[in-house]
Order: C-alpha cells, then sequence, then structure tokens
C-alpha cells in the first residue's frame, strides 16, 4: 500500500508558477497526471526513485521540472511559464516500476488531487 496526498494548488495568471507536493508514504515510482473537465486524464512528468531518471510529456518539457526530497519521501511538480491549457486536476499516482509510466491505467495508487487554475 503507498498513501500519496497531493497539495499547493490554486489560482495563477498566466506566465505564473506554482508548486505541487505529493507526500508519498514509501518510495515508489510516481507519476503527476492532469485532468481538465471533459478530458482524459493525460500524463505529465514522471520520476524513479531508484534510478534518478525523470520522464516528461512533451507539452511540458522545458516548463515543468519534477524532482524528490529524500528524507522527506516526497516528489515536487514545479510548474512554471503556466498558461491557460495548462488549467486542469493535478494527481499523483504510485506504481512499483518505470514501465508504461505515460499509462494512468498501470498506476495503482493515486492521490485525491489538486486544482489549478490559470487565469488569461
Amino acid at each position: 500500500q503507498v498513501q500519496l496526498v497531493e497539495s499547493g494548488g490554486g489560482l495563477v495568471q498566466a506566465g505564473g508558477s506554482l508548486r505541487l507536493s505529493c507526500a508519498a508514504s514509501r518510495r515508489t515510482f510516481v507519476g503527476w497526471f492532469r485532468q481538465a473537465p471533459g478530458k482524459e486524464r493525460e500524463f505529465v512528468a514522471a520520476l524513479s526513485w531508484g534510478g534518478h531518471t525523470t520522464y516528461y510529456a512533451d507539452s511540458v518539457k522545458g516548463r515543468f521540472t519534477i524532482s524528490r526530497d529524500d528524507a522527506k519521501t516526497t516528489v515536487y511538480l514545479q510548474l512554471d511559464s503556466l498558461q491557460p491549457e495548462d488549467t486542469a486536476a493535478y494527481y499523483c499516482a504510485a506504481k512499483a516500476s518505470s514501465s508504461n509510466y505515460y499509462s494512468p491505467s498501470q498506476y495503482d495508487y493515486w492521490g485525491q488531487g489538486t486544482q489549478v487554475i490559470v487565469s488569461s
């Protein structure tokens, strides 16, 4: 079992920044996904705790950064240069390995989500 608790969402103007946090109950492979109203859940970024490897969706590469704090078993998602199209509920999720990291159906555990709203 892995418990995940997200925080850090909010309302920001276009061009602004937010940092999301995902507190995990243990070290594991962690991914961030987002879901806008009426759209499917999509992969944003992921991090392999053991191998220090990071993965990004093309749409966020260069703007978002995933990182971790080993002492706190917390994974962060830094959101920079935010645009209105980044508006969504953001979720962190956990799985045992990096295989098919981009597919939400491959993740076993999910947090409750945190809302990000970017105004133009």
